[in-house]
C-alpha cells in the first residue's frame, strides 16, 4: 500500500544497473516497472513511464507523475495534463506526436487531509536515482526537440545551477538534441491565484511551445540512429552536473 514519503527512511541508489543494455522502449519500461533504486517506489502506486511515439520529434519532460498519473499509470492525464493539452493544441502541436515523460517516475507525496495526496517536490538525489531511465528514453527516441517543463526537469538535464528565470524560452546547448528549451510546468498555471496573471502565464506558455513548433517546421528531421547512454548523461554544458553526493 503506497504511503507518504515521510513514512519511509530515505535511501538513494541509481537505476543504472537496471536499465537493459539493449532493447526498445517497451523493454526499458518493463524494467522500470520493477525499479527500487530509491525509496520513492514505496510512495507510488506504480512506475509511470513515458509514453508516445518511439520516433517522436518532440520529447517533453516534466517533474514527476501527480496523483491522477500515479493511479492511471500514464503521464500528464491530470489537471496539469489538461492545461498542456490545450496549450499544445493552440501551439499547433498534436499531443499524439509527442513523447511525454518525467524526470522522476514515482509519485512523491504527503498526506493532505482526508483522502488527499499532496505533491512533494523530489530532491536532487531522487532525481539522480531515476536519471538513467530518462537517459534511456532520450537515447531510444532521439528527439529533435526536448522541452523541459519546470525547474526540476530542467536541472535534471542541465545541472543544478540552471535558472529557469534566466534562460526560459532559450534554445540551449545540448548535443543529444538539436533544440532544447526550458519553460514552466503547466501546473504553475493552475497554482497562480490571480486570474489575469494566470491567463498571461498560460499565453506565455503557449508562446514558448510555438517557438518549438516553428523551429521544427524550419528544420529537417534528423536520422534515428540510437544514442549511447553515456553521451546523454554528459552532453549538457555550462550549468553543472547532477551528482549522487549532492544534498537534497
Amino acid at each position: 500500500m503506497p504511503e507518504p514519503a515521510s513514512a519511509h527512511e530515505p535511501y538513494y541508489g541509481s537505476a543504472a544497473p537496471l536499465v537493459p543494455a539493449s532493447g526498445d522502449l517497451p523493454a526499458v519500461a518493463s524494467a522500470a516497472a520493477a525499479c527500487e533504486a530509491c525509496h520513492l517506489w514505496l510512495c507510488g502506486t506504480q512506475t509511470v513511464f513515458g509514453e508516445g511515439p518511439a520516433d517522436a520529434r518532440i520529447m517533453m519532460i516534466g517533474e514527476q507523475p501527480g496523483d491522477k498519473e500515479d493511479l492511471a499509470a500514464h503521464p500528464f492525464v491530470g489537471p496539469a495534463g489538461a492545461v498542456l493539452d490545450a496549450a499544445l493544441e493552440e501551439a499547433g502541436i498534436d499531443r499524439k506526436t509527442v513523447y511525454l515523460t518525467n524526470a522522476v517516475k514515482h509519485f512523491k507525496w504527503e498526506a493532505g487531509g482526508v483522502g488527499k495526496r499532496i505533491h512533494s517536490k523530489p530532491n536532487r538525489k531522487e532525481v539522480f536515482a531515476c536519471k538513467p531511465w530518462l537517459d534511456a528514453e532520450i537515447a531510444l527516441v532521439k528527439p529533435d526537440a526536448i522541452v523541459l517543463l519546470g525547474t526540476t526537469a530542467a536541472q535534471s538535464m542541465l545541472g543544478p545551477s540552471f535558472k529557469l528565470s534566466q534562460h526560459r524560452a532559450e534554445f540551449l546547448p545540448f548535443s543529444v538534441a538539436p533544440f532544447v528549451l526550458a519553460t514552466i510546468h503547466p501546473s504553475a498555471v493552475l497554482r497562480m491565484p490571480d486570474r489575469e496573471k494566470r491567463h498571461q502565464m498560460r499565453d506565455e506558455f503557449v508562446r514558448d511551445l510555438k517557438l518549438v513548433a516553428r523551429m521544427l517546421e524550419e528544420s529537417p528531421k534528423r536520422p534515428r540512429a540510437k544514442l549511447a547512454l553515456d553521451a546523454v548523461s554528459l552532453s549538457a554544458k555550462g550549468f553543472g552536473k547532477i551528482d549522487a553526493t549532492m544534498e537534497p
